[in-house]
């Protein structure tokens, strides 16, 4: 133990004594050599990398602009980190939203027995969207068929992802093959700009559309409820129309593909009746109005409502002595579904009885509405019919059903869904015009 302690003195001492001559040596070769050559600070260092033509501010100048661009290259790489993990974060919330249980509207329970498949051609247009609703709520599955031309998901978006619904985006002009017990054909566009804005494919809906859903429902046997309209009675001589009247039609007119559209429906949904043993059931629909009404489809309701919210000018084509009658959309599917339950095979109207003039119907909007809206005759339209008014006789006796709702009451809940709809596009189209007019 004594030598080795001494071996680590002598050691120690030895490292010290170099130490020391190193120092030494160094001191000596600065004092020698001078500034020349001292060992080149890190100034010179910057110096020497510089034309010694450069003034200092220059200098100074390039190494603030490397500084920033090196500062500048690593938030780009901070950014690009930033945003891929913003993504991720974006995927986990969808992740999130889809496996998260969505609310919906209360639906009954109904057994295998009891439960029907329904499919609804144009169920996400105005009046299939308030049927896929009721049959929902009853507990049917139900699937919907729709090209999109005038319905719009929002009608059935509260009822994605739900068990018992199924959105399918199809033209009923092509062919189906599915599994279903009824079908609720409500395909075709009902309002004179839409019918009119393409008169061939609006005959093609009417009659290859219905050859479709005939030779679907003689497939799989199932019931088949065509929704069909009082244009079939065209301009009537008689008044009240009844079932039996085969109407006053303009084959060639501005109307005719659609009231001759509908027509054939109902001559083929019959020769199928009769041919192929189909279960058929037609329904005449009149003048309805309601909720999820297309804004701009020309009809007498939502022109005047939108005018009057608007506080435009109320425009009346014709004289305004014209009469129509108006059923709230809630009646119109009541009548639907008990036609479709009921044993009754010949055409029935669906329509309220209650004969309104436009021009009555027109300031009874503006009451309504308020505002300063004035009401304004302009030309009649070509083909437009002057008296509408349903006979029920029918519907009373074999389906017990007639409208229960009131033409203010339901008035009332259009006008409140419009201004609604107004004020919600007005916000779009607020926070469009900022987004995209901002540099």
């Amino acid at each position: 133990m004594t030598a080795t302690k001494k071996r680590l003195k002598i050691v120690a001492a030895a490292a010290l004594v170099l130490l020391i001559l190193v120092y030494l040596y160094r001191a000596v070769s600065v004092s020698a050599g001078g500034m020349s050559s001292a060992p080149i600070s890190t100034g010179d260092e910057v110096q020497a990398r510089w034309p010694p033509t450069e003034s200092p501010l220059q200098r100074s100048l390039q190494m603030a602009y490397e500084e920033q661009s090196s500062l500048i290259r690593e938030q780009k790489v901070e950014l690009e980190r930033t945003r891929e993990h913003l993504a991720k974060l974006e995927e986990q919330i969808r992740n999130l939203q889809t496996s998260a249980p969505r609310k919906y509207p209360k639906v009954k329970y109904l057994n295998y027995k009891n439960r029907k498949r329904i499919l609804i051609t144009g169920g996400a247009g105005f009046v299939g969207s308030h049927l896929v609703d009721d049959l929902m709520v009853q507990g049917h599955e139900v699937i919907v068929v729709d090209n999109f031309f005038t319905g719009r998901k929002r009608n059935v978006e509260h009822w994605l992802g739900h068990e018992n619904f199924e959105l399918i985006h199809h033209d009923i002009v092509n062919p189906l093959f599915i599994e279903i017990d009824e079908i609720y054909h409500l395909a075709s566009p009902a309002s004179p700009p839409h019918y009119m804005y393409n008169p061939v494919k609006t005959i093609k809906t009417n009659t290859m559309g219905t050859i479709n859903v005939l030779g679907l429902a003689k497939r799989v046997m199932a019931k088949v409820l065509i929704a069909s309209t009082s244009e079939v009675y065209g301009d009537p001589t008689v008044h009240p129309q009844p079932e039996t009247y085969w109407g006053h039609v303009n084959p060639i007119g501005p109307r005719a593909c659609y009231d001759e559209g509908k027509r054939v429906s109902e001559t083929l949904s019959y020769a199928y009746a009769k041919q192929e043993k189909v279960q058929v059931r037609v329904a005449r629909i009149f003048n309805t109005y309601g909720p999820r009404m297309h804004m701009n489809d020309g009809r007498v309701v939502s022109n005047f409502i939108l005018q009057a919210l608007r506080n435009e000018t109320i425009t009346v084509y014709g004289n305004g002595k014209q009469t129509r009658s108006f059923q709230y959309v809630s009646d119109l599917v009541d009548g639907m579904i008990a036609l479709m339950g009921s044993n009754y095979t010949q055409p029935v109207n669906l329509g309220n009885p209650v004969e309104q003039t436009i021009g009555e119907f027109a300031e009874i909007i503006k009451q309504l509405v308020g505002g300063p809206s004035k009401i304004k005759q302009t030309k009649a339209m070509e083909d437009d019919p002057q008296r509408r008014k349903p006979d029920i006789t029918r519907a009373r006796q074999f389906l017990k059903w007639e409208p229960k709702v009131p033409l203010e009451t339901g008035l009332q809940r259009t006008i409140s869904y419009f201004r609604n709809e107004l004020a919600r596009s007005d916000r779009f189209q607020e926070s469009s015009n900022k987004y995209f007019d901002t540099p």
